[in-house]
């Protein structure tokens, strides 16, 4: 193994560390310069979470020498090695860098021109001889490109930053929104406080409204450029459009051969003894993964990101294109899109839990308690409660295109031929607070599906547009929609309608699948009478033309077989009690003979971090694009729409300066978004909420939520700090 000397002290402890390739060594950058780049270098960076787990990127500078990129390559395989082989590699081009990259520079990234060859040192000094121009770009993540010094590098739709040394000015153009503005005026306090140690004076120009220590140096304001369209991004066709193929030096010479034209992939297509390269070169990514069974090649692993590189030149992509190389039981989210069904180690069917963040990696599970629900936002916010579900309950059947009272009687009972509208109130603190949950059966009619929608609207503006919208689609409710009933489970039926007489003759044998949620409560639903259909986890409920079973699964606990009692006096009839592996034969011919089911118990605990991501139309197309690294309250653009995927379920959250096409239009990408990935999250709840009327489930997600934060203007708290 080769050993460096900086490598000593690399992966020891949590956080990240930044060398810069000179004269062909590694050299630390010092801290208070991390997120600075010189377009001339290239850089090795190295990220460690508590857990520990390893990222492991090389940058690359737009001007950057052949030799220094190979170093970086090989610096970077070194420590993969010193470290393992167990840390994911990234290759970074600027310009062009991965999300996970861009997360660790939350005030932005800068770029500077010139580089080691031309005398540039990162270095911290009082020096207040500066003259350098930048270019500020990006809503999510933050860019600022060192440019020509002149007034024909401005336009009107960007922010500028003139750093002068001792005064920093943050210029902004006419046409640029409020939420740029707010991005470069960090950027600016990040120049003063890092780079200036403090010394600088930060101050704000608006286009028009030049200085005159302004004009002394760049001279007499020229024309100002109109603004220019951002760079478009690549169409979503594009985003999970790939190829697969095996990387193998059999012959000695690396060979890659195709295993399947397009995505989406098996995963069994996967083998561990193997090394592979995922072509997503449309939107410019490669992934190559790296099989972990000890017979694999150990030259295909040390020369995966090599092989990488050679692929891209081979098939013509642009040099911009990012990849990532990781072991087996490593994947990246963004690779895991590509599989149609990807389970990760233990892991069974349906969407899984995500975690509340504190920072990557120290992700805790936090058990329910719904005694400290209104206190607890991080508990509120994983299980999904607001509260404990004893509030006023009012349920509307659909029909007609108006909404029908349900008798409160048969509250909890669900069909599926009908839509629902459930309004929930409860009060919090003073205010009294209301949730419309829109439930949709599977089989019910187009028209009702459009009515149920419409009527949502129409019951949401009636109540002054304050409550929080939620859709769901039968099978997939969420836990607070089941404690609504209490002590009795929900029971959701597969077909039929609660009409009068619309009770349509339901089949001679059903079956019914009862699970108890983490949160207390309890669904039954009606699921095919088949034998695959049974878990081990849970409590069945069969009713053949001849006998009624309560079958008991080794993993199911005793709230399971209290609501079984509810939907055996739903069906009628007096049970036989059948537990797991004991059953009788009639038990297996009712269920049409025995057949493999779900016996693994291990359903908890797979963590998946939550995602955020932001619509926007500012630049003439609505846009989606993730919030990089661990993102905070002051990450929700108000004058946007922002979707929260916590994995099991989906938030809309709609800025109070969103625009009319952001609003409408973002609704529709959350829907899409959820039913095009692979992971078979179709019809999750998808739940539209407003700014300053946040439920403790979506507040929850944010570290140290702040409900005061909207009554100032986020713009005028950073310039306060000017």
């Amino acid at each position: 193994m080769v050993h460096h000397k900086e490598f000593e002290g690399a992966g020891k402890e949590p956080g990240l560390r930044v060398w810069r390739i000179e004269n062909m060594d590694l050299k630390p950058v010092p801290k208070a310069l991390y997120g600075n780049f010189y377009s001339g270098d290239a850089y090795v960076l190295l990220f460690t979470t508590p857990a520990p787990s390893y990222n492991i990127h090389m940058w690359l500078g737009d001007e950057c020498s052949q030799d220094e990129s190979g170093a970086a390559a090989i610096f970077a395989m070194q420590m993969d090695d010193y470290l393992g082989g167990g840390p994911v590699q990234f290759r970074e081009v600027q310009d062009h860098e991965s999300n996970t990259f861009l997360g660790y520079f939350k005030s932005g990234i800068k770029y500077q021109k010139g580089g080691v060859a031309s005398g540039f040192q990162h270095v911290v000094t009082n020096d207040m001889n500066v003259k350098r121009l930048l270019q500020v770009k990006g809503r999510r993540a933050i860019r600022a490109t060192e440019v020509e010094m002149s007034w024909s590098s401005f336009n009107k739709g960007d922010c500028f930053i003139v750093d002068l040394g001792k005064d920093v000015y943050v210029w902004c153009g006419s046409e640029c929104n409020r939420f740029e503005r707010l991005k470069a005026s960090q950027v600016g306090i990040d120049i003063r406080d890092n780079e200036r140690n403090g010394r600088a004076k930060l101050h704000m120009v608006e286009e028009g409204a030049e200085p005159d220590d302004l004009t002394k140096i760049l001279g007499p304001v020229t024309t100002i450029a109109p603004s220019t369209p951002d760079d478009d991004k690549v169409e979503t066709a594009n985003r999970n459009k790939g190829a697969l193929y095996m990387i193998s030096d059999a012959s000695g010479s690396m060979k890659v051969t195709a295993v399947a034209p397009s995505s989406p992939f098996k995963q069994a297509m996967l083998s561990p003894e193997e090394c592979y390269i995922l072509d997503n070169g449309l939107d410019k990514n490669i992934f190559v993964w790296k099989g972990a069974c000890p017979k694999a090649n150990e030259k295909e692993r040390k020369q995966a990101m090599t092989a990488a590189q050679e692929f891209i030149k081979d098939k013509g992509y642009s040099p911009k294109t990012q990849i990532q190389v990781f072991p087996q039981g490593s994947e990246t989210t963004l690779f895991k899109q590509f599989f149609s069904d990807w389970r990760d180690k233990d892991e069974t069917t349906g969407p899984r839990k995500a975690y509340s963040i504190g920072s990557i990696a120290k992700v805790k599970q936090v058990p329910f308690d719904a005694s400290t629900l209104h206190s607890n936002k991080a508990m509120a916010a994983q299980h999904g409660m607001v509260d404990d579900g004893k509030g006023k309950v009012q349920i509307w059947r659909v029909e007609n295109g108006e909404k029908v009272p349900v008798d409160s009687t048969s509250h909890g009972l669900f069909y599926g031929g009908d839509c629902y509208l459930i309004l929930y109130s409860y009060r919090q603190g003073a205010r009294e607070q209301h949730i419309i949950y829109t439930w949709q059966g599977l089989k019910c009619t187009q028209d009702e599906l459009g009515a149920s929608a419409f009527l949502t609207v129409k019951l949401d503006d009636s109540m002054g547009g304050a409550p929080v919208q939620v859709r769901v689609t039968q099978g997939q409710e969420p836990p607070h929609l089941m404690s609504l009933f209490q002590d009795k489970p929900m029971i959701i039926l597969s077909g039929g309608t609660s009409r009068k007489g619309g009770q349509s003759q339901a089949g001679g044998t059903r079956l019914f699948h009862i699970r108890h949620s983490s949160t207390g409560a309890t669904r039954a639903v009606e699921v095919d009478p088949s034998a695959s259909n049974l878990n081990t986890n849970d409590v069945f409920v069969l009713k053949s033309p001849s006998a009624l079973y309560v079958w008991r699964g080794q993993g199911a606990n005793d709230e399971e077989m209290e609501a079984a009692k509810h939907v055996v006096s739903f069906l009628g009839g007096s049970p036989s009690h059948v537990s797991e592996n004991k059953e009788p034969a009639d038990f297996w011919s009712a269920l049409g003979g025995k057949k493999e089911y779900q016996t693994s118990k291990s359903l908890q605990g797979i963590i998946k971090p939550p995602r955020l991501f932001g619509c926007s139309n500012k630049t003439g197309r609505l846009v989606v694009e993730e919030v990089p690294g661990d993102f905070t309250q002051s990450d929700l653009a108000t004058d946007d729409v922002m979707i929260l995927d916590t994995w099991d379920q989906l938030f809309i959250w709609v800025g109070n300066e969103a625009n009319e096409e952001e609003r409408k239009g973002a609704p529709k990408i959350a829907k899409e978004y959820v039913d095009s990935d692979p992971s078979g999250r179709r019809g999750i709840p998808i739940t539209t909420i407003k700014q300053g009327a946040e439920p403790p489930t979506f507040t929850g997600w944010f570290q140290a939520w702040d409900s005061k934060m909207w009554e100032t203007d986020p713009l005028e708290r950073v310039r306060a700090r000017f």
